[in-house]
């Protein structure tokens, strides 16, 4: 399988019959968010049926595992000017072999190193850190980002790598396949996300292939997945499929409503100002048609009192951040009810500071909280 002529370069021994040989496809790498392609992975591919992997380990026992991964590597970077505004390109690269003065020389060819991702995976021990920090420094100062790859495989090595400062951690697709029918898969997986989150690195889901495993990572709050559900490997830099976009926005806006207040909104009587006799609880409206003031039974006195309204939020208010704002109210206004009102002021129903506390902890408890773009999930790879 290894053997003929040189890769390309005159002081290399026989790897491949020739070099171009080997081709580089692209996979696009999808922000969940925006329903956009936020990157590419460049995989390579060889003549017959053998898997890539197959071709990489036999060119390690043969010796020549650096050149190969010198070759794809540059293979991949030589579509850097054609790489689309605002994504970036990743690319692998085992981590003992970042260091290797082949891999190192093609690197350093570059004029630039920004928009590239390099992918170090977490399968293989790191047996000279010290160097392997020095040359990760480097290539940073070059404008490249570092990322974890296989995160889950090993976490020995997932420690070891995480001193690198990584930016960017790709969960194991043996944490992503099935991922939504078992609990204990996905508790790993939010581990691995916590872990990201703690190392300033952005998590990626591998391997999405079933509208059920999207789903589950939309709710866990991962702001990155790849897979075939979203886009094969393919030639060229492809935009994705008019479908994959209405799937995936389709995907946020449901985790958007299960985690925002609208489910938990209770009807609520509206007044003018000069309305009575109406039973608690209402609204009262000012000259302007706008919530005003509440009118509340106290259950304490089985009388009704009336109280400011102290706040107002739309129905995508997130549950736990209308919770918070509840709580921070004057001790006097705190469990007052809070009024949800649409974009014009109508008015579309109370909720109560009970059932939002009940809701935070669900959410809590089920470990999909509000994560939104600020939380340590989604945290910029650029």
């Amino acid at each position: 399988m290894v053997q003929t002529r040189t890769i390309g370069r005159p002081d290399c021994r026989p790897l491949l019959a020739d070099p171009e040989d080997l081709t580089v496809v692209f996979q696009p790498i999808v922000d969940l968010a925006s329903a956009t392609v936020a990157g590419y992975e460049a995989l390579s591919r060889f003549p017959g049926t053998a898997a890539p992997d197959v071709w990489f380990a036999a060119a390690a026992d043969a010796g020549l595992g650096a050149e190969l991964e010198a070759l794809a590597i540059s293979r991949a970077l030589e579509w850097l000017p054609d790489l689309p505004a605002g994504t970036f390109l990743t690319v692998n690269v085992s981590p003992h072999l970042l260091t290797s003065p082949v891999v190192a020389e093609v690197l350093a060819a570059q004029p630039t190193l920004r928009s590239v991702v390099l992918e170090l995976s977490a399968h293989r021990p790191v047996d000279d850190l010290p160097a392997l920090r020095a040359q990760a420094a480097g290539l940073r100062g070059r404008g490249a980002v570092l990322a974890i790859d296989d995160a889950g495989s090993g976490w020995s090595n997932l420690q070891q790598l995480a001193r690198l400062g990584p930016q960017l951690v790709k969960l194991d697709r043996s944490l992503v396949a099935g991922a939504d029918t078992d609990p204990v898969t996905m508790a790993q997986a939010e581990m691995i996300g916590t872990f990201a989150g703690r190392v300033g690195a952005r998590l990626l889901a591998e391997g999405v292939t079933a509208a059920g495993e999207l789903a589950a990572f939309a709710r866990l709050g991962v702001p990155l997945a790849q897979g075939w559900l979203l886009g094969r490997p393919g030639p060229g830099f492809a935009r994705l499929a008019p479908s994959v976009v209405e799937m995936v926005r389709g995907q946020v806006a449901r985790v958007q409503l299960a985690q925002s207040v609208a489910g938990l909104l209770r009807p609520v009587r509206q007044r003018g100002q000069a309305d009575g006799g109406a039973p608690a609880p209402y609204v009262v409206l000012d000259r302007a048609g706008l919530p005003g003031e509440l009118v509340l039974d106290d259950p304490r006195t089985a009388q009704t009192y009336r109280a400011p309204v102290t706040l107002q939020v739309p129905p995508t208010a997130g549950v736990a951040e209308t919770l918070q704002r509840a709580l921070t109210r004057r001790p006097v206004h705190r469990f007052d009810p809070v009024v949800c009102t649409a974009r014009n002021g109508d008015v579309l129903g109370l909720l109560r500071v009970e059932d939002l506390a009940s809701a935070a902890v669900v959410a809590e408890s089920r470990g999909d909280g509000n994560r939104h773009p600020g939380t340590p999930f989604r945290r910029s790879p650029r």
